[in-house]
């Protein structure tokens, strides 16, 4: 679990690499901050990476070179939770995933409630524009000193595959063996008949062709990152999760630029995100159209069953929620952002 601290301005500044020695030159000297993430520094491989880049761009741009953000792909800095303490405790700025923001606030997890979207547009307005989210990035920030500072595309919808038949329903699911991600995973499985068995991602693969696993779920572009169409016949485009990271950065950090370089790095942000959304959403259909060159059946769900998806699949997540001892209110508010403003 990570620790929670306070730490003085002196110790935050003094980590950070200035060109100038106090920090009443802090904005207007150049400074470069650590921007780290997962995942290979290759644009065909990693939508992080291509975000990572832009941003990068971006910020020297907007800040007339004030502002160099140097970054560290392949969790070079640690792991997910060693560089979320790493924004606690520096000023520094990460892209994190679910394992890294939910020992800090657990609510995050209420945002990976499965069938909660239909498409990108009211994925997107429930980050930025629902009181649920508003409300996740106050915890952050009051709890940890960090800012939630943009949701970052990775990679489409998940989507479910399998090798031993098509799934067009939940009840296609029963008596398969999947691979779970985390136990929110498991009991989507277990609620449609099916078993989950969490499985880290280097051993996906194996596990797939060794009948450990039959299936799993990923967006896409994993799916033709870990060659998992070698080992997987079919593919069930069903929308089951909006697949993002989480741009956050320190808060100290961030209250410490005045108040023009601050909306610059911020607007550089917005731009970034905006068209990491474009690029991701080009790619979609290329993507899947390779999975199907490469021998894939793929399998769009009716609007019938994608119901029957969501009227058995949510209630069994929901009651993961619940177990976990998240705030009622907490869900209550997510599901309504995400009817309110569904587009």
């Amino acid at each position: 679990m990570l620790k929670l601290k306070t730490f003085s301005l002196k110790a935050l500044t003094a980590s950070c690499i200035l060109c100038a020695a106090t920090l009443g030159n802090y904005a207007i000297a150049t400074t470069s901050i650590n921007l780290s993430y997962n995942g290979a520094p290759d644009p065909d491989k990693n939508a992080v990476h291509v975000f990572a880049t832009h941003l990068k761009s971006l910020v020297a741009e907007k800040t007339n070179g004030q502002i160099e953000l140097v970054l560290y792909p392949n969790s070079m800095l640690g792991t997910e939770e060693e560089r979320m303490e790493q924004t606690m405790t520096s000023p520094s700025l990460n892209i994190a995933s679910f394992a890294g923001v939910s020992p800090l606030v657990d609510e995050v997890f209420v945002s990976a409630t499965p069938f909660l979207f239909e498409n990108f547009d009211s994925a997107r307005a429930f980050f930025d524009e629902g009181q649920y989210w508003q409300a996740i990035s106050a915890k952050l920030k009051e709890r940890a000193g960090i800012d939630m500072l943009a949701v970052v595309e990775e990679g489409g919808f998940l989507a479910f595959t399998n090798n031993k038949r098509p799934i067009h329903s939940p009840s296609d699911f029963e008596g398969l063996r999947f691979r779970a991600m985390d136990p929110s995973q498991v009991a989507l499985y277990e609620a449609f008949g099916a078993s989950g068995t969490p499985i880290p991602w280097t051993e996906v693969y194996m596990s797939l062709r060794t009948g450990v696993a039959d299936g799993q779920m990923n967006p896409p572009m994993y799916i033709i990152l870990g060659s998992l169409y070698e080992v997987q016949q079919y593919l069930t485009l069903a929308n089951i999760k909006y697949s993002m990271q989480f741009l956050v950065g320190n808060s100290t950090l961030m209250e410490n630029f005045d108040e023009t370089t601050r909306a610059a790095f911020l607007e550089a942000v917005k731009e970034a995100t905006i068209a990491a959304r474009i690029h991701n959403e080009a790619q979609v259909e290329s993507r899947i159209v390779y999975l199907a060159d490469k021998g894939m059946e793929v399998i769009r769900p009716t609007g019938e069953n994608m119901e029957a998806f969501r009227s058995i699949g949510q209630p069994a997540f929901l009651k993961w929620l619940n177990e976990r001892g998240i705030d009622p209110q907490i869900i209550e508010m997510a599901l309504e952002d995400a009817k309110a403003l569904a587009k």
